[in-house]
């Protein structure tokens, strides 16, 4: 398992370093007006998560505002995912699944395995827990299903986490939905990682509650 993790690593970090060879190409006031980043001299300030971040040009690499830390490997993924992709589309306001995003059939259960499944294995029934995780990761009630969050991960880029509790007859399940211009911003491996870093920060907010 723990060589299996690593060789996902070292592939995620390949590629991170292909895109940001491509992001040097590009100008880099195009890149603020398409993501809805501030471009300063020498480098690029957007929010993640609602963190402020700092992302230094020429090199692209993402730290946190404020404390001055680099930001992890899937934080960094997907930075580099929006800077390459968004295009300065507004988001739609609608929302789809991950099955209706490019190609995203073929990998919906993978992506319900370690997203809604992971929170039904930990939340399950337990809607208070869900709600304080969710307020604590940043999400904003939404008005959708039995309970629902709202998240913005990105300048562009809202997403949803959903819950429909169980009863005697169905199971609780956990969806995440997207916003239909999503893939004006990220390619459908950006919206994976997006998926599992949210789920990361839920799964943590409960630990720490």
């Amino acid at each position: 398992m723990g060589e299996q993790f690593a060789k996902r690593e070292n592939r995620l970090a390949r590629r991170i370093s292909e895109l940001r060879a491509s992001l040097r190409q590009r100008e880099p006031y195009v890149l603020a007006r398409n993501t809805g980043a501030t471009l300063e001299s020498n480098q690029l300030d957007m929010q993640l998560w609602g963190t402020d971040v700092i992302i230094s040009l020429p090199d692209f690499v993402a730290q946190n505002a404020q404390s001055g830390k680099m930001l992890d490997l899937l934080d960094q993924a997907i930075i580099a995912y929006y800077l390459i992709t968004a295009d300065g589309t507004q988001p739609a306001g609608n929302w789809v699944s991950f099955t209706d995003l490019p190609a995203g059939r073929f990998y919906t259960q993978a992506f319900q395995g370690y997203t809604g499944r992971e929170l039904v294995q930990v939340f399950g029934n337990q809607e208070e827990a869900f709600i304080q995780a969710a307020l604590l990761s940043g999400g904003q009630p939404y008005s959708f299903g039995e309970v629902a969050f709202r998240f913005q991960a990105l300048p562009f880029v809202p997403l949803l986490v959903v819950c429909w509790l169980g009863d005697e007859e169905m199971a609780p399940s956990y969806r995440f939905l997207f916003d239909a211009h999503v893939p004006h911003h990220l390619p459908t491996d950006g919206c994976a990682i997006l998926g599992s870093r949210l789920t990361q920060m839920l799964l943590r907010n409960k630990e720490e509650n």
